[in-house]
């Protein structure tokens, strides 16, 4: 926290220069995708996702090869070059930028099963935030997760901020910082935050007694074995993805009374922060993402500052985008036109302006920080800084 963000980024890039692997004289990596297998509204199957129809391409290229310096300037050099089936695209900029946007959107939706809304949406708080999902996985979704990291470390070196939003946990978890039991539980999961407070919070058995009732007509609870009409609770509960899980050996056997209802609170906070840091997916997406990028840098990140470092900021800042434009054969800036567009784009909302982004440069998020910028030695733009704006192709018309 003692280093400003800008001299934290200019040595990440420069140390993310000087570990380039790939050299001018190596030709890219290609990869096809066919967005034909994806047509169809909501994804047939994940396989035909373009995650992972790039997931399986690249799994048989060297890390090494996807290592390549900064992107910037107008032909910036990404990690792979991607062809579409039946498409003629011109340069490999776009194509690539519209994959990262893609997969962002898959990712995001029902078709994979990598990332998980986080419940405290489901009651308007976070909403539309993502975590890991946690739950034992296979050798195949391991690799997977590998990939996701590979892809958080591609769109580094790329500044192709990615419109993922994921909570403060994963960032956390990511740059090795622990998670608090009390914020992080309810950013995550703000019902299962207050169930436990519930518990916590109980000064004598009578309201432990009507917690009971309140839970069973939820259908939570059981009855007490020794009263047969007072009901209990047992040691179990409902893991993030849907199943009852014990909280101890033989939980389902144990009631929850007086004497234990602290224990069974903290199992369960427990269970949650175990959910929520998820080991084993976070060695594999910490393993892809070192692969791309040394791992040893995100010691100096905060969770928010490597955050904003791999999805920027989901706002658009139309001076910055002002000051980073050009205008083309004989247009100036006090144009009637230019002015005219710009005062439209300021009426737009963020969405619209979202939109407008991916319509100029197939991506949603723009880098909000340049080399270019004061003047500096480095004046080479990041793509797809700068935007140009050019009169009509035809003469014909008004």
């Amino acid at each position: 926290g003692l280093i400003f963000y800008d001299t934290k980024v200019t040595v990440m890039n420069r140390v993310l220069n000087a570990t380039v692997q790939r050299t001018a004289d190596h030709a890219a990596p290609e990869i096809t995708l066919d967005p034909l297998e994806i047509v169809g509204g909501e994804i047939r199957s994940s396989e035909n996702s373009y995650f992972c129809q790039a997931a399986r391409q690249l799994g048989c290229v060297p890390s090494s090869q996807l290592c390549v310096k900064l992107a910037s300037g107008g032909d910036p050099t990404y990690a792979f070059n991607i062809r579409f089936t039946g498409e003629e695209v011109h340069g490999t900029s776009g194509s690539f930028r519209h994959f990262l946007w893609q997969v962002c959107k898959e990712l995001q939706s029902s078709s994979l099963s990598l990332l998980l809304l986080c419940p405290s949406s489901a009651v308007n708080k976070n909403k539309g935030k993502y975590i890991l999902t946690p739950s034992p996985i296979t050798y195949a979704e391991e690799q997977l997760f590998h990939f996701f990291g590979q892809l958080l470390g591609i769109a580094i070196r790329a500044d192709v901020p990615l419109p993922l939003d994921l909570l403060p946990s994963f960032w956390k978890t990511l740059v090795g910082e622990p998670l608090d039991p009390d914020l992080d539980l309810q950013e995550a999961d703000i019902l299962t935050y207050n169930y436990v407070k519930k518990f916590e919070n109980i000064s004598d058995e009578t309201e432990l007694e009507a917690l009971c009732a309140e839970i069973a007509s939820q259908h939570l609870a059981t009855e007490s074995p020794d009263c047969p009409n007072k009901p209990c609770c047992k040691f179990t509960y409902l893991s993030l993805t849907g199943e009852e899980v014990e909280l101890c050996p033989r939980g389902r056997h144990i009631p929850v009374g007086w004497e234990n209802k602290d224990v069974y609170a903290a199992a369960i906070r427990s269970l949650r922060m175990r959910e929520l840091q998820t080991p084993e997916c976070m060695t594999a997406v910490r393993a892809g993402l070192g692969s791309i990028i040394p791992l040893q840098l995100l010691t100096t990140l905060t969770p928010l500052e490597m955050e904003l470092r791999t999805c920027g900021l989901p706002y658009i800042n139309l001076e910055f985008l002002k000051a980073h434009t050009m205008y083309q054969v004989g247009l100036m800036e006090t144009d009637q036109h230019i002015e005219f567009f710009w005062s439209a784009l300021e009426m737009f909302t963020q969405e619209e302006l979202c939109k407008f982004i991916k319509f100029a440069c197939n991506q949603e998020r723009i880098p909000f920080t340049c080399p270019c910028k004061d003047g500096g030695p480095d004046t080479a733009h990041v793509p797809p800084y700068p935007m140009k704006i050019a009169p009509p192709d035809g003469a014909a018309g008004t």
